[in-house]
């Protein structure tokens, strides 16, 4: 299944929430105990990037005067850190992230990723499966990780736009998806302050008619 970029940032918005203190001290994530943890497949890495120039989540400063850093929140997998303010952090018995208010600047990447691996290109990997274009619905639960949303888009078929689907169900849990994160594309979409490329899952299920 290959997420079109603009839905592939949800996927990053999704790990974010499941990561934060919020959701740590209230033992309401999927992701409890995660640090240090493989979450994602060893080529993927996320960065926050507080000082991008004009960026939409550029500040030297989160929300209660910390001073923000740049650092990989997602090292070959790996998570590397929370998402923490104050009051979460002194609830895990940890430090501030330098995160109260939410993430600054958050890109995901593949070290696999070439430049020319456009949408073009992500479809020919995707060879026959889903190529989603629209989400539908909230149906994602943060507690357990399952993932059902309404979806439509396209059935793509020997690396090429065979005809479109709608009105169907597209199901699985976030913590297999992130694992099963096969590529990611270089069609870079900025959206809000995440930035990611298509991306590609290996296997997920798909109902409708």
């Amino acid at each position: 299944m290959l997420f079109e970029s603009p839905l592939a940032a949800g996927l990053l918005g999704g790990f974010v929430q499941a990561v934060s203190g919020g959701s740590l001290y209230r033992k309401s994530t999927f992701l409890l105990d995660s640090l240090g943890k493989q979450v994602f497949p060893d080529h993927v890495d996320v960065l926050e990037d507080p000082f991008v120039r004009r960026g939409k989540g550029s500040s030297p400063f989160d929300e209660e005067g910390v001073r923000t850093s740049a650092r990989k929140v997602v090292d070959g997998g790996r998570v590397e850190g929370y998402f923490l303010s104050t009051y979460s952090a002194r609830k895990l018995g940890m430090k501030t992230t330098g995160n109260a208010g939410g993430s600054h600047n958050l890109s995901l990447t593949s070290r696999l990723t070439q430049p020319g691996d456009d949408l073009p290109a992500m479809l020919r990997k995707l060879g026959t499966g889903l190529f989603v274009i629209e989400l539908m619905g909230q149906g994602v639960n943060y507690v357990t990780g399952d993932y059902s949303r309404g979806a439509s888009g396209f059935w793509v078929e020997n690396g090429e736009i065979a005809f479109p689907v709608q009105e169907i169900t597209i199901a699985g849990n976030l913590k297999d998806m992130l694992m099963g994160i096969q590529a990611v594309g270089a069609d870079t979409y900025n959206y809000g302050a995440k930035t990611v490329g298509s991306i590609l899952i290996d296997k997920m299920k798909v109902a409708g008619s």
